[in-house]
C-alpha cells in the first residue's frame, strides 16, 4: 500500500485507528498496531483539564512505544489550545489532531467538538493558534457538517488548511445523525477536491471491499476505521490483504478469538489493574463475542465479570 506524508511524518499504511472514547486506550492500540494499523489514534482529552490539572487526563496521555501515534485534543479556545499543544509536543506521540467532530451532547454543548462547524472562523483562529506553536504535524477532525441544512465540510476544511492544518479527517455524517444511517462519502470527495493536503475518509469502511471503495470513490489519501474495529482489530490486517491482493482474508475462528481476548485482557490488566480493568474488559468482551454460539448468554456473563481470574476461566469453558 502506498506511504502516506502528514507533514513531516511518514504514515507507511493509510488505513488507521480513528479515536474513539473509552476505547483506544494503549492496551487496543497495541492489538491495532499489531494487526497492521498505520496511523494509533489516542482517546480525546480536554485541553482544559489539562490546564488544570485533572487527575484523570494523566491516563489518557499515556503512551508504551506504540507508533506512530496522534494525540487528540479538543477545546474552543485558541490560546489555551495552543498553549496546552505547546506543552505536550514533547511527549512521544508523532501527530497532534484536533477535535472539531465529537456529537456527545456535553461537548457540543460546551462550544467543543462538532459545535465548532457552526463557527468557521473561531475553528480557524484554534487552528491558526495551535500550528504556530508547534513543529509536529496537526491533523483535524471534523464532520459533514452541524446538520443537513447546513453542509458546510469543504469550505470549513479549506479555511483549516489555510490556517495551518497539514491533514484533515472527514467523518461522512453530520452532528445530528451522531453514527447513525449511512456516511455520505460525496461529501469526502468534495473535501478531496477542495483541498490540498492529505484528506482522511472515515465512516462506514467495515471491510477490505469498503475501504477499496471509499479510496476509489472519494479520491482521498486514507481512510480511518473506527467502531468496526472494536472487539475486531483484525479489521486491519484484512484491509491490508483486500488491498494488496484483492481478496477477502479470512474470519479469525473461535480459538483466535479467544487468544486475542486472553492477549487483550492481559494488557488491560498491566495497564490499568484489576479494579478499573475488568470493567473496562466488559464491553469489549461484548464485542468479541458477536456470532459465538448462545452470544447472548455470554454477554451477560460477561458483563457481570469482576475479576480477570473470571474472565480467563469463562475462556476456558467456550
Amino acid at each position: 500500500m502506498k506511504e502516506l506524508k502528514i507533514g513531516n511524518v511518514t504514515i507507511n499504511n493509510p488505513v488507521m485507528l480513528a479515536p474513539m472514547a473509552g476505547v483506544t486506550d494503549i492496551a487496543f492500540r497495541r492489538l491495532c498496531m499489531e494487526q497492521g494499523a498505520g496511523l494509533l489514534c489516542m482517546e480525546m482529552v480536554s485541553a482544559k483539564a489539562i490546564h488544570y490539572k485533572n487527575r484523570n487526563t494523566k491516563e489518557l496521555l499515556e503512551t508504551d512505544g506504540e507508533h506512530p501515534v496522534s494525540l487528540q485534543l479538543f477545546g474552543n479556545e485558541p490560546e489555551l489550545m495552543a498553549e496546552i499543544a505547546a506543552f505536550l509536543e514533547d511527549m512521544p506521540f508523532d501527530v497532534i489532531d484536533i477535535n472539531m467532530g465529537c456529537p456527545v451532547p456535553k461537548i457540543v454543548n460546551n462550544g467543543e467538538g462538532s459545535a465548532l462547524m457552526k463557527d468557521p472562523q473561531l475553528a480557524a483562529d484554534i487552528v491558526r493558534a495551535v500550528s504556530r506553536a508547534i513543529k509536529k504535524p496537526l491533523m483535524v477532525k471534523i464532520r459533514k457538517g452541524f446538520d443537513e441544512a447546513h453542509v458546510n465540510a469543504a469550505e470549513f476544511a479549506k479555511r483549516l488548511e489555510d490556517a495551518g492544518a497539514a491533514a484533515i479527517t472527514v467523518h461522512g455524517r453530520t452532528r445530528e445523525q451522531y453514527y447513525s444511517g449511512h456516511a455520505d462519502w460525496e461529501i469526502i470527495r468534495k473535501v478531496k477536491e477542495a483541498l490540498s493536503i492529505p484528506v482522511i475518509g472515515n465512516g462506514d469502511v467495515d471491510s477490505g471491499l469498503a475501504a477499496k471503495r471509499m479510496f476509489e470513490e472519494t479520491g482521498c489519501d486514507g481512510i480511518m476505521v473506527g467502531r468496526a474495529s472494536q472487539g475486531n482489530p483484525w479489521i486491519f490486517s484484512q484491509i491490508k490483504t483486500y488491498l494488496e491482493t484483492g481478496t477477502e482474508a479470512p474470519a479469525p475462528d473461535k480459538e483466535e478469538i479467544k487468544r486475542m481476548i486472553r492477549r487483550h485482557a492481559e494488557l488491560v490488566h498491566k495497564y490499568k489493574g484489576e479494579f478499573t480493568g475488568i470493567r473496562e474488559m466488559r464491553k469489549h468482551m461484548c464485542w468479541y463475542l458477536e456470532g459465538f454460539p448462545g452470544a447472548a448468554g455470554l454477554r451477560r456473563q460477561a458483563c457481570s465479570l469482576t475479576a480477570f481470574d473470571d474472565l480467563f476461566a469463562m475462556l476456558d469453558s467456550f
